[in-house]
């Protein structure tokens, strides 16, 4: 993409990751390089680096954002980075996070390891061909708030609050899934590809043999995909200030509740039990008036800060 078909005052973000092994060296080298870069271009989001590779969102000023790809990319194999780019007319993220872990995507085994065992890549234009097949059982690996404002056509969820859930759900219920479709073929996806990677991973080494993944993940389908051959109904949940995008990869309708982090469409919020930044009808239960009492100054203060910078 050339500078001179972009809007420079836009926003660029760019989500990716590669799992590629990394030095303990590397990785405090890289986080320190990676937070001053980006605080010397006004660059925020979230950066997570393990021994396993490295995983992220990042916004910026058009093309400025690109300036910690390369330096991430400088610690890599060529070309190893799957990078995502979408644009917003405002920051998607409100302050910088950069991160050594344990895991660039939790999922809480050890020796689950892409590099090693994987599932089959399927490139976004071969995946409705995939998933229209009755042999094929397809798998959103995502989080239930997630697969509540989009999905696959026929997707199977299985009803994990995180990631961390998804080895439980493999073990306890889908031996008996598959018995009951009398398949073995599987095909999992994800938001951009990372969450669906890890699963085959997982999956593999479980004893499936027939395991396939969506490369690039939902973001890169919708790039891809034009939305008349489409088979993703709704939208795609993401994690910044987005909230959700639609088939164009632009800003969605649905909005954040402040208080338990839940999507909330248009209908949602006119609600009798939605009082803005404080609960929505998911959470009316789960606080206390304190916690309440503390979700509404905290609005407060919000409000008060968009009326003097309405970027926020």
């Amino acid at each position: 993409m050339k500078k001179s078909d972009i809007n420079l005052d836009s926003y660029q973000i760019l989500a990716f990751y590669a799992f590629t092994p990394l030095s303990n060296k590397d990785m405090y080298v890289l986080s320190n390089n990676i937070k001053n870069i980006s605080t010397m271009n006004n660059i925020k989001g979230t950066v997570l680096i393990a021994l396993e590779g490295v995983n992220g969102t990042i916004c910026g000023k058009a093309f400025e954002a690109e300036k910690v790809i390369k330096e991430i990319e400088s610690y890599l194999p060529l070309n190893c980075l799957d990078i995502k780019i979408s644009w917003s007319n405002k920051q998607a993220f409100k302050r910088l996070r950069v991160r050594q872990k344990k895991e660039i995507v939790t999922i809480g085994i050890p020796d689950v390891n892409p590099r090693e065992l994987v599932g089959k890549y399927v490139e976004p234009t071969n995946w409705n061909e995939l998933i229209s097949d009755p042999n094929t059982l397809v798998i959103d690996t995502r989080n239930e708030y997630e697969i509540g404002i989009g999905t696959f056509t026929g997707a199977i969820n299985p009803h994990t609050r995180n990631f961390r859930d998804f080895p439980k759900w493999v073990k306890t219920k889908l031996p008996q899934i598959i018995k009951e479709k009398s398949t073995k073929r599987i095909a999992m996806f994800c938001t951009g590809g990372i969450r669906c990677e890890k699963a085959t991973s997982l999956l593999k080494k479980e004893g499936f043999n027939d395991v396939h993944h969506l490369q690039g993940g939902i973001l890169r389908y919708l790039k891809e995909i034009p939305e008349d051959q489409s088979q993703w109904i709704g939208e795609c949940f993401v994690f910044d200030q987005r909230v959700s995008l639609n088939h164009e990869l632009k800003p969605g309708i649905h909005s954040m509740c402040h208080a338990c982090g839940s999507p909330l469409n248009p209908e949602d919020m006119k609600g009798e039990n939605y009082i803005k930044g404080i609960q929505c009808h998911k959470c009316i239960n789960k606080y206390t008036d304190k916690d309440r009492f503390r979700f509404a100054e905290r609005q407060r203060q919000i409000d008060n800060q968009k009326e003097i910078n309405p970027e926020i």
